[in-house]
């Protein structure tokens, strides 16, 4: 049996994408590409298809806000089974992520720009977009498998390129980032784009994400059996750095904020329009009037949903002084008010807290009193920590909400080149003055100067310096639950952060919840904090570093093609 590349027959009108699989169907290209890709227009619309991969908001959930659920920042009811390590292989490929029928539109495209007869300057910012699309499939796939094949065309049932065996990671990322150097030379500056749709900065900004997760593999993974050989860390790290350094020096982004140190961070995430936030390079919208609503605003605003922040989550975020809560010896977790009180503001404005307006709209004005732990199916917060970024306590319509999901901000170009210029032993105070500095000086933190270093006896990752354990933690407080956390911990190969261990929640006040009955209605640890997985995962996170840090190839695609094999482990 041949092994196949699914296609996407893409509709004229709506341009449906119903095909996932590596494997499953016949070709099914019906659109005559001699009839089809002859104008830039004939192009827009059907890379137009592609945008919908981009982070959104589905039909019962927060969209973006709930992809950590598969870190140790966002905890959900039912364990994430690979952090239990309780994967197993599947049978086929739309069961196992191994989708491209994405990768397979994108060349049908690619392939048949000969017959282009309208303006060859009119249709590059087309071909850019397609190039980084290309890109963009291939890093979901690369973070998940590691090596893959490289498929750079349509191939045909019978073409036997697809008996073609998987390629090193690093190649696969050289080539991602050939494609993405084309979408930046196509693309125009995001003055110069119609909104909603990739800049040049966007493609920049993904560069800049996709070598800074292969140099970090690279280098940390050094010497296991993940790693790769000969690796060149250095020059993926230059490549990040260079390419976040592009954006700043454009001057075209600035962080955003209200003036308010108390309120521009909370107030980034909960916009219906991005169209002039000087932050935002690219996001999703939605309106009532085109029928593109969601419900995440119902989430956020009425229910704990079944999972809230961890308390690992927590206890990472700085006095607003800079030092660590362990340089405080007043510093009390018992309570919310006392856990946020002097600490990073951004820890306020991710998490509800007492007295944070909740609904502001309607006859009377509802303020938020204590965490839903007591509240039973979707309505309970199961560890106390309720996820609050992203809300909006004005929204008059929660069940057809209008806010916003950004996709590339401005502030993880500013991560990504400190990290990088860390990991390369250059950063300098002016880096970290330009960079980290802005993101806490936005929210009135105060600034972290390369000198003067409190140390912290619970940096998480004390093998490496304490410059980059505070690179690191920023990263994590400032993107935290916007789906960076799985990626972060998979490259930096930080598996002893969670391995056999249980994420903890809020420490429980007996007065505030008087009809509980601990350990019955709630599960605490010996020390009284919420303990979810205290029966369903007594043993604690059960990752195995010699095999979960990639997915297993399903079983189909190892049968039909015998030169693909498994991952390591599997």
């Amino acid at each position: 049996m041949k092994n196949k590349i699914s296609i996407c027959l893409i509709g004229i009108a709506t341009f449906c994408v119903s095909c996932d699989s590596f494997l499953e169907r016949e070709p099914l290209d019906k659109i005559s590409s001699e009839v089809y890709f002859k104008t830039s227009k004939d192009l827009e619309l059907y890379v137009n298809q592609f945008y919908t991969a981009f982070p959104g908001y589905g039909g019962y959930d927060a969209g973006p806000f709930w992809t950590d659920k598969n870190s140790d920042n966002l905890i959900p009811e039912t364990y994430d089974s690979r952090l239990a390590g309780y994967t197993t292989i599947p049978g086929n490929a739309s069961d196992a992520g191994w989708n491209w029928g994405d990768i397979r539109s994108v060349n049908y495209m690619l392939a048949n720009l000969g017959h282009i007869e309208g303006s060859m300057e009119e249709a590059q910012p087309f071909i850019g977009e397609a190039y980084f699309f290309r890109s963009y499939f291939y890093y979901s796939l690369l973070t998940k498998f590691g090596d893959l094949p490289w498929v750079n065309k349509p191939y045909n049932t019978d073409s036997e390129e697809l008996y073609n065996p998987r390629v090193p990671r690093n190649v696969i990322v050289d080539s991602m980032l050939v494609d993405l150097d084309r979408a930046i030379e196509y693309i125009p500056l995001k003055k110069d784009v119609e909104e909603g749709r990739l800049s040049k900065e966007a493609a920049l900004l993904f560069k800049s994400r996709v070598a800074l997760f292969e140099a970090s593999w690279e280098k940390y993974h050094n010497g296991t059996r993940f790693g790769v050989e000969n690796p060149d860390f250095d020059k993926y790290y230059r490549i990040a750095a260079d390419a976040a350094l592009q954006i700043m020096k454009e001057n075209a982004f600035s962080l955003y904020t209200t003036g308010d140190p108390k309120t521009s961070y909370y107030q980034l995430f909960n916009k219906v329009s991005f169209a002039d936030n000087p932050e935002v390079i690219l996001a999703r919208t939605y309106s009532v009037a085109l029928g593109l609503t969601h419900r995440a605003q119902n989430y956020l605003l009425y229910r704990g949903s079944q999972l809230g922040l961890s308390k690992d989550l927590v206890d990472d975020y700085l006095c607003v002084d800079g030092k660590p809560t362990a340089a405080h010896l007043d510093f009390s977790d018992k309570d919310l008010l006392s856990i946020v009180k002097n600490r990073d503001p951004r820890l306020a404005q991710t998490m509800w807290i007492p007295g944070d307006l909740r609904i502001g709209t309607g006859d009377e004005l509802v303020y938020f009193e204590k965490p839903f732990i007591d509240m039973t199916g979707a309505y309970k917060c199961i560890t106390g920590f309720q996820l609050k970024k992203g809300s909006d306590p004005y929204t008059v319509d929660t069940e057809n909400a209008e806010t916003g999901a950004i996709a590339f901000r401005y502030a993880e170009a500013l991560l990504n080149y400190a990290e990088a210029k860390a990991e390369l032993g250059e950063l300098t105070q002016e880096d970290v003055d330009k960079t980290i500095n802005l993101l806490r000086q936005r929210v009135g933190m105060a600034d972290l100067k390369i000198d003067a270093i409190v140390k912290d006896p619970n940096w998480q990752f004390p093998e490496i310096s304490p410059l980059l354990n505070e690179i690191r933690r920023e990263r994590r407080v400032e993107l935290a639950c916007e789906g960076y956390r799985l990626d972060d911990l998979l490259r930096w190969r930080a598996h002893e952060l969670f391995m056999n261990k249980r994420p903890r929640g809020v420490y429980f006040n007996q007065s505030d919840f008087p009809e509980m009955v601990p350990n019955k209605d709630i599960l605490l640890d010996e020390e009284g904090y919420v303990d979810p997985y205290k029966q369903s995962l007594p043993n604690g996170y059960q990752f195995n570093p010699e095999r979960d840090y990639l997915l297993p190839l399903p079983t189909s695609e190892l049968v039909l093609n015998s030169n693909l094999k498994q991952n390591p482990g599997w």
